[in-house]
């Protein structure tokens, strides 16, 4: 559509229209009914005849075009994970002795931490076996009996490095094991 000077013209989005002006490349300047002048793009306006309403021209303008000339395009997300979120450990277990059995009835300390130990060895295990590359311990703090055990069950294995758990996530009370599958016996 080209405008030129004199054209009587409106607005797509708002409710201006004025006589034009000015026209400098694509920048055309209007004056409304009260004199006062204003610039537009010419893609932000239409041409109205004399004989030819605001419904009319609706009704002739292509309303598809001006709505993919309109249309922002919307960004794709990302799903990256957070910095920190790649180092949290995927595989936990918790050695509570409640988790591990319905009821203590009739054990003895040392079979509750017999039956910790046990799920924690074959925890360590299938983590191993399916190539998982940490894991969680979590033994509570208490008196540090079962994680005096745990520590010395993971210092049997050459391939795993253990140290505490993050502090914000679990307190004091976990021992995370970073596992290696790649080392020579």
């Amino acid at each position: 559509m080209k405008i030129k000077v004199g054209d009587r013209v409106e607005t797509i989005d708002d409710n201006i229209s004025g006589i034009v002006t000015k026209v400098s490349g694509d920048h055309v300047v209007l004056s409304d009914e009260d004199g006062f002048e204003m610039e537009f793009q010419s893609r932000e306006l239409m041409l109205i005849e004399v004989e030819q309403s605001l419904d009319n021209a609706i009704f002739n303008t292509d309303i598809e075009a001006v709505k993919q000339e309109k249309e922002i395009p919307k960004r794709r997300q990302k799903s990256a994970p957070k910095p920190k979120a790649r180092h949290i450990a995927k595989f936990e277990v918790d050695l509570h002795i409640h988790q591990l059995t319905d009821s203590t009835k009739g054990m003895t300390n040392f079979d509750m931490l017999n039956l910790q130990l046990d799920t924690a060895r074959r925890q360590l295990e299938f983590a191993i076996k399916k190539r998982i590359p940490k894991i969680v311990f979590i033994h509570g703090v208490g008196e540090g009996v079962l994680r005096q055990e745990l520590e010395t069950l993971l210092s049997r294995y050459n391939n795993v490095q253990f140290y505490d758990a993050d502090y914000k996530t679990y307190g004091l009370g976990a021992t995370e094991v970073k596992i290696f599958q790649n080392t020579q016996d």
